[in-house]
Parts: C-alpha cells; sequence; structure tokens
C-alpha cells in the first residue's frame, strides 16, 4: 500500500476507530523514534560508526560472529508467519502508527541535516517498501539480516535492541497511560509533510510488477 500509494493511504484506508488509535501511536512513537534515528546519524557521521566495525573485524579471528537468530526479539517472526494467511493480513493499526512513525521521523532527520527528497524518499521509504520488507516477508528479518554485509549484520546486532528498549519504554509505555492525547501539531505535520508529494511522483516511476523473492535471491524487476 505504501509503495504504490504513499504513506497516508494507509491511515485513510483505516475505520474512524482505528484512525484514533493509529494517530496516538504515531504520537508516541515518533520522538522516540527521532531521538534515536539522531544518535545514529551523528554516529556514521562523525565516523564512530565505521570506527566500530574495523575494531569489530579484528576480533573475528577469535571471536566469529553467529547467527542472530537466537533469542526472542529475532524468533517471534517466525511464528507469526506461519500462523497467517497471507491473503488476510488486516492492517494493525498499532502497528501502522509505530512503523510509519519511525519513517517519518527519519524522514524529518534527514531533511533538516539538508539531504535531497530524492535521497530521503530511497533511503527512508523505498528501499523498506519495496526491497528489505518482501524479502522479510518471505524469509524473516533474522535470515536477511544474516544474508547481508558484514557492516549490516553488525549494525542490526548494534541497533535492533536500542530500538526494542526506545520502543518498548518509550512508545509502548506511553500507550499504556489512559491519559494520552494526540499530538495534534506533530501529527498535522504528518498529514501536510512534501513527502508525500515526493512519493505522489515515485509512484508513477514505480515498476508495474512487484519485487519477487525465489528460493534464496531478491528479484528486482
Amino acid at each position: 500500500m505504501i509503495s504504490k500509494n504513499g504513506l497516508l493511504s494507509v491511515y485513510e484506508s483505516l475505520n474512524d476507530k482505528d484512525k484514533d488509535t493509529f494517530r496516538l501511536a504515531y504520537s508516541a512513537t515518533y520522538h522516540p523514534a527521532y531521538e534515536i534515528m539522531m544518535e545514529i546519524y551523528y554516529e556514521v557521521a562523525s565516523g564512530n560508526e565505521l570506527s566500530s566495525v574495523v575494531e569489530a573485524n579484528k576480533r573475528f579471528n577469535k571471536y566469529p560472529m553467529g547467527k542472530i537468530d537466537g533469542t526472542e526479539m529475532w524468533q517471534i517472526g517466525a511464528g507469526v508467519r506461519d500462523n497467517r494467511d497471507p491473503n488476510k493480513i488486516p492492517i494493525h493499526p498499532v502497528t501502522a502508527g509505530v512503523y510509519i512513525a519511525t519513517m517519518m521521523a527519519q524522514v524529518d532527520l534527514l531533511k533538516e541535516m539538508g539531504h535531497p527528497y530524492s535521497e530521503i524518499a530511497n533511503e527512508s521509504i523505498i528501499e523498506a517498501v519495496d526491497s528489505l520488507n518482501p524479502y522479510m516477508d518471505y524469509k524473516g528479518v533474522a535470515y536477511m539480516v544474516d544474508n547481508c554485509s558484514r557492516t549490516a549484520r553488525l549494525g542490526s546486532r548494534k541497533w535492533a535492541p536500542r530500538f526494542d528498549y526506545i520502543l518498548r519504554q518509550q512508545a509502548f509505555t506511553a500507550l499504556d497511560d489512559k491519559d494520552i492525547q494526540v499530538d495534534e501539531e506533530q501529527f498535522d505535520n504528518f498529514v501536510n509533510n512534501d513527502i508525500h508529494q515526493v512519493l505522489s511522483v515515485c509512484a508513477k516511476l514505480r515498476p508495474s510488477v512487484d519485487i519477487s523473492v525465489f528460493g534464496q535471491s531478491r528479484i528486482v524487476y
């Protein structure tokens, strides 16, 4: 839906009750997500992330990097995929609100840092929904991670637990508060964000055939 019709189409497809839930989830998630996105951005920009990869490579002769799928965080997706009907996957308003808020946090951060919209749209949205998500849907997050570059594998091990923490301890805790309110200004910024116009142009240039995953390869048409 995001790939073909943009971010707003997800919100607009919901009924009124689910829209309210989406708005709350978005409000609870946006700032925690922005905070960790900013931390990652500065770690990369400063060269710290690259240095940590170089140092990690020096340790691998003694302590090789193992598989990532041994913990609950990485295993839970397999159970979800095994017990679903791929033709009947409803949009969960909390999941959608958290997911899109995290995307928008990256969009806004990159925009603030002076990146062009072509880069922002590709790095924050298109690569995820058109490439990574189909692969993760087919084989799971852990499988995808362990078949990526060594840099990506290290980054996943470093940052995924941070995302897990910041969502569980901040976003989800806020959602559990019965007095939580929607940040109307923040949500208006989402609805009126320039990225929606950018994605509408990208959708016109999108290939008519979706990405297909066969065996262990990604086939991009």
